[in-house]
């Protein structure tokens, strides 16, 4: 009966566990969509027809609905979630700050859009996320990059695409375009110690976030030059996404479809805003940018087969397949620069994979040293899920038959040894058979 039990609360906490994760690529698509007022979803209708299209399941709620939860029964409602919502000082229903930090924990990617009042509960998430957003009622000013639409504030700034960062994986096609983007937001700033964050989009080094309704600067403006972040993402070491964007008008039908006029003259038809926020979106919720290895297999070059255990200065075959989710399908992975290790404690080899059409293969000599060693995969480039893969194998000595009979090494040995031999025979030789001539006396 007490075994019975204890199998029992350990299925039942295998379960609870197994619920409590999201999957890791972007197969599912349910997405929860908080908004501040409904009124957001007419005006950001072309965005959400764009997640439409792309076949996500989008749930659209109050931010402070009073039935509001993520979580039922210990399983996750939805796999991604965007926050329309920044002037929220606390989220209705059960959700706030924590929920949403254990979400991510889980591997749910969140989607934040910011504007010029930020409440409670997004600031405090973005404290947990490493962002800080500047006061209430700042925006991001530029006086020399500026729309010629703006209202005289100077916050309807003209962001250049020189200033995105260049990963095309995940902001798509908006740099090669060339083409700049429209905000009028909050700016932030990110800790610069946390090596998860990537800045995405900053603004000029003209710029700087304060209150517009100033006329004078009283203090140092919260973020100043290009330590104006903009656009910046996370990704945590779970693979989860979380991506901030100072504004909720870089999202608009205003944005997409608008015009763009600076001050020196330059014009452009349409915004460079609808590509970047769906490649971003794309990539926030791992429809892009989600690899997968499998097919693990090690043999040895001569016969391909897989021993028990490999000998020293064995010739070894290994093989890997490596797949990138991309919109839905898993298709074969073509990078060129993923290494493997041969480690004991610190890698004894190392060497980059040969790509045959997502198929990775190398082949190199187990080294002259016996033990313990993993092949080891630590792929972590910007923009890519972080793969790590380490497949145990034991190395042995050579036996005592299959040494080699002369060592090339010993060749000075053996040459000594022998010298010595003939040299101690020779002096032998010398000391028995020689002998000196006794000179004769002369007879008296």
């Amino acid at each position: 009966m007490v075994r019975l039990s204890i199998i029992c609360i350990g299925l039942f906490l295998f379960a609870s566990v197994w619920s409590t994760t999201i999957n890791i690529d972007g197969s599912s698509k349910r997405l929860l969509v908080l908004l501040d007022n409904l009124g957001i979803r007419e005006s950001h209708s072309f965005y959400f027809k764009q997640l439409t299209d792309r076949g996500f399941d989008i749930t659209y709620k109050s931010s402070d609905d009073s039935s509001l939860q993520i979580v039922k029964y210990g399983e996750y409602l939805y796999e991604n979630i965007i926050i329309f919502a920044p002037a929220t000082k606390e989220f209705g229903g059960r959700l706030d700050a924590e929920i949403l930090t254990q979400f991510v924990d889980a591997g749910g990617n969140v989607l934040v859009a910011g504007s010029n009042t930020i409440g409670d509960a997004i600031r405090e998430f973005a404290g947990e996320c490493g962002i800080e957003f500047a006061d209430d009622k700042s925006a991001v000013i530029d006086h020399l990059n500026y729309d010629v639409n703006d209202d005289g504030q100077h916050t309807l700034i003209v962001a250049s695409p020189d200033n995105l960062l260049s990963a095309e994986i995940i902001v798509g096609g908006a740099k090669k375009n060339a083409v700049p983007f429209l905000f009028r937001g909050i700016g932030m700033s990110s800790d610069q110690d946390n090596p998860l964050l990537l800045d995405i989009l900053t603004a000029s080094s003209s710029s700087y976030t304060a209150n517009p309704e100033e006329q004078t600067l009283n203090e140092y403006p919260a973020t100043v030059g290009k330590r104006t972040l903009l656009i910046s993402v996370l990704q945590a070491r779970n693979n989860a996404r979380v991506g901030f964007v100072g504004s909720l008008d870089f999202f608009s039908n205003d944005f997409f479809e608008g015009s763009i006029q600076t001050i020196n003259g330059k014009k452009h038809p349409k915004s460079g805003n609808q590509d970047l926020a769906v490649a971003l979106t794309d990539w926030v919720f791992k429809q892009r940018g989600v690899l997968r290895a499998r097919n693990i297999r090690h043999y040895l070059k001569s016969d391909k087969s897989t021993p028990r255990f490999y000998t020293v200065k064995n010739d070894i075959v290994f093989n890997v397949q490596f797949d990138e989710f991309v919109h839905g399908k898993w298709m074969p992975f073509n990078g060129t620069d993923v290494q493997l290790e041969f480690v004991r404690i610190d890698p004894f080899v190392r060497t980059t994979l040969k790509n045959k059409g997502g198929q990775l293969e190398a082949q190199f000599r187990v080294p002259d040293t016996y033990g313990i060693f993993k092949f080891v995969i630590d792929y972590n480039r910007v923009g890519y899920t972080y793969l790590y893969s380490a497949t145990q194998v034991s190395v042995h000595p050579l036996r005592h038959t299959e040494y080699e009979r002369f060592i090339p090494s010993a060749y000075p040995y053996y040459i000594s040894s022998f010298s010595m031999m003939a040299g101690a025979f020779l002096l032998s030789f010398i000391v028995l058979y020689h002998r000196d001539d006794v000179p004769k006396k002369k007879a008296e």
